[in-house]
């Protein structure tokens, strides 16, 4: 790997970040997908990423939690680098389990809901903590008990995936995230494959999780979520980030000519 620093992961933990992306580049082949990236997101902070098809936004959501390994560059997660540790200047690899364990702190919530077909909708939340942390069955039940009520879905608890609709499926996928107890939550367009009258429903249980203090990257090609909601709106496009600012700011005044041109045909 190239286009590395020596900044520790104590200095990155010491200016209060949750996520903090560092000349991050991506290839697929000999396509540059990510073409230096540097982000940061503060804890507590709620970040949306706009930009068109095929700009990088949900390849580099994927780097945050090693799903995609970085070519150049580093990622931090909470101080800690993801994917990798550092012996003087140089990166080697984590071990498949070592990566496992440093994303229990990230929940991520993808456009399809990916939900286990013969799990119930409780099933499917109580999974992963007693699968990855060893949770006792009742302790991980409790838990998504809460959650189901939590995302409004306590009277579909024993249904199946098959049995709820797009925007109830996602809530349970948000659920299920949740059930781990990230430090960060990332979601990937998660309302892009929801009928119109559906994305509400996903969108409020997301505003009550920015209301309560969760870090959250929302990939979106929702506008007034992102103007009532984020912190902070990135727009990428060509694998760079183009713009970035304060989400009404940026939604009412663009800067770049790109960034004017892509909200002319959205908002």
């Amino acid at each position: 790997m190239t286009g590395l620093t020596n900044l520790a992961a104590g200095d990155v933990a010491a200016q209060g970040l949750m996520v903090k992306a560092e000349r991050v580049c991506k290839n697929f082949g000999h396509v540059e997908v990510l073409k230096g990236i540097d982000l940061e997101v503060q804890q507590g902070e709620v970040m949306c990423v706009v930009g068109p098809s095929g700009s990088g936004k949900s390849t580099f959501l994927r780097c945050i939690n090693h799903l995609e390994k970085v070519d150049a560059g580093r990622l931090w997660v909470d101080g800690h680098l993801v994917g990798y540790r550092q012996r003087g200047d140089k990166l080697y690899e984590l071990r498949e389990k070592e990566v496992a364990a440093q994303r229990r702190d990230i929940g991520m919530v993808f456009q399809r809901f990916n939900l286990f077909p013969h799990m119930t909708a409780l099933q499917n939340v109580m999974e992963a903590p007693m699968l990855v942390k060893g949770e006792s069955k009742d302790a991980a039940k409790a838990r998504a008990e809460q959650l189901m009520e939590r995302v409004g879905l306590s009277d579909r608890m024993g249904n199946y995936p098959s049995q709820l609709s797009g925007g109830q499926q996602q809530r349970v996928a948000i659920a299920r995230a949740l059930a781990m107890q990230p430090k960060l939550m990332l979601f990937d367009e998660p309302t892009s494959a929801l009928d119109p009258e559906l994305v509400g429903e996903v969108l409020d249980v997301m505003r009550d999780l920015a209301r309560e203090g969760m870090t959250m990257v929302v990939v979106t090609h929702e506008m007034g979520f992102a103007r009532e909601v984020g912190d902070s709106l990135v727009f990428m496009d060509g694998g760079v980030v183009v713009e970035q600012g304060v989400p009404r700011e940026v939604l009412a005044n663009p800067q770049h000519a790109r960034t004017q041109a892509f909200l002319s045909k959205v908002l």
